[in-house]
């Protein structure tokens, strides 16, 4: 179960890198990533056919990475998630949040047993600076107790 520490730890992490981040502004990758930098997180986005998003520099992976990056968002498909994290093990990344969607039995099993601290089964936007839906979700979870503590 993910604590309340464990994403307040999460968060404090930036500079933080988003592998996932989508050139189509319809996709959740690209509305993330807007939403995040707008809120004034410092993320940085890693997309291997763009040079450019939301007049970011774009990186093509996670070991092309600046060393500064401390933390990674990840909101691929979920058949991309165990790879992308065995490169954030190699660049020594231990901050790792999966959204909604990405996490695969083959990527929790790659981040059991390390010291890596890592966020599943939770959307980043309800804990940074949420508003709106966000907002609304992060008060319902409250409210029936599946918030984490």
């Amino acid at each position: 179960m993910v604590t309340l520490k464990q994403i307040e730890e999460f968060i404090a992490s930036e500079p933080i890198a988003m592998v996932g981040v989508s050139r189509d502004p319809k996709k959740f990758g690209f509305m993330a990533f807007k939403e995040l930098k707008e809120k004034g997180l410092n993320v940085i986005p890693v997309n291997r056919n763009a040079s450019e998003i939301h007049q970011s520099k774009v990186f093509p992976d996670v070991k092309t990475l600046p060393p500064e990056v401390k933390g990674l968002i990840i909101t691929t498909q979920k058949s991309q998630t165990a790879d992308i994290i065995r490169e954030a093990k190699l660049k020594g990344l231990k901050q790792i949040w999966i959204q909604q969607g990405a996490e695969s039995p083959e990527a929790l099993q790659e981040l059991q047993g390390t010291d890596i601290n890592y966020i599943t089964g939770q959307c980043i936007l309800m804990y940074y600076k949420p508003h709106s839906i966000h907002k609304f979700h992060r008060g319902l979870k409250k409210f029936f107790g599946k918030y984490p503590k």
